[in-house]
């Protein structure tokens, strides 16, 4: 019998107020946000998160870059939409990867906000600094290539689709994974026989709202008897309660499936003057394998987490901290 763990979290959305506070002499260091929970994701097999910015490279003034003196940071905006267009410091990517993430979901709302050259450049980013990904390509080749990750014998595979991108038009179609229900389909099942366990991460849902919807219901039933063996998801910014489920897939197997509509923002600021924005939870799923070949979930732990905004020094700091029994 063969045991692995594998943790998610929700979306990483780090805002110009959370980059304007690591900036240091020479660089930006991000890794004392996460000093707190680094146990919590370097512990486990596999960990998972929502990259919900880019690394576009060529900052400007309101994304994290240099401010009107007396002038909170503030993110650019998309003049068309009035939407924000997230961009980060490359540096961001080697705390990621120090923190103890092996693997970033990049299909979400803002992906395109640099374009299609930024979304490239942020997956050349991702690659240099050794995190997989999967969501968002650089060639329709790539896009045709499912993320399946090996651990102690136990195949995972890892599917990412997001609902839209904030109305910034995506050039080519194989840039980013969009919601289809035959689209989802299909690569499960060519997945299916390939891995022993499959995730499917979607950022899809209503901004704020505390629990799935019922179209967010029905899709991720339907993608569970498919096979899918587990649903998670981001991008209302709060989290809706983790279900778990017995069902019936198209093999006839019976397994315990995982619905984690929204893991809530793992860091950000709080958005909306809602308490809520700044919460999120560390998902930790535990895999058996046993002796037939046949895995399946034998346990969740959850670990919630909450931004905090403190000085230190006299500079104001972000934090994110467990909230541990």
């Amino acid at each position: 019998m063969i045991q692995i763990t594998i943790a998610a979290v929700g979306d990483l959305l780090m805002k110009s107020r959370i980059i304007a506070s690591a900036k240091q002499a020479g660089g930006y260091a991000f890794d004392p946000i996460f000093k707190h929970v680094k146990p919590y994701l370097t512990k486990p097999d596999i960990t998972i998160g929502n990259l919900e910015t880019t690394f576009s490279g060529n900052r400007r003034p309101g994304a994290g870059g240099k401010q009107p003196k007396g002038r909170a940071p503030q993110e650019r905006r998309n003049p068309r939409t009035g939407f924000p267009l997230f961009n980060c410091p490359d540096e961001l990517a080697s705390t990621l990867k120090n923190i103890g993430f092996q693997v970033l979901t990049t299909a979400n709302n803002h992906c395109m906000d640099g374009g299609a050259a930024g979304l490239k450049r942020t997956l050349n980013v991702l690659d240099k600094h050794g995190l997989k990904h999967t969501g968002t390509f650089r060639s329709p080749a790539e896009s045709r290539r499912h993320l399946i990750l090996r651990v102690k014998g136990v195949k995972i595979g890892i599917l990412n689709y997001a609902k839209g991108t904030n109305s910034i038009t995506v050039p080519k179609p194989w840039l980013v994974n969009r919601i289809a229900l035959k689209k989802i389909i299909t690569d499960i099942r060519k997945l299916k026989n390939k891995t022993d366990f499959l995730i499917v991460y979607l950022h899809f849902g209503q901004e704020y709202r505390p629990s799935p919807n019922k179209n967010q219901k029905q899709l991720m039933h339907a993608l569970f008897k498919q096979g899918a063996n587990a649903v998670l998801g981001a991008h209302p910014h709060v989290q809706h309660p983790i279900v778990i489920y017995k069902v019936k897939d198209i093999d006839g197997r019976v397994r315990k499936r995982v619905a984690a509509s929204s893991l809530g923002n793992f860091i950000s600021t709080r958005l909306k003057n809602n308490a809520n924005t700044t919460r999120g939870v560390i998902l930790t799923m535990t895999l058996t394998k046993n002796n037939r070949g046949v895995t399946d979930l034998s346990r969740v732990d959850r670990l919630p987490t909450v931004v905090q905004r403190k000085k230190e020094k006299g500079k104001t700091v972000y934090r994110v901290v467990p909230i541990v029994k």
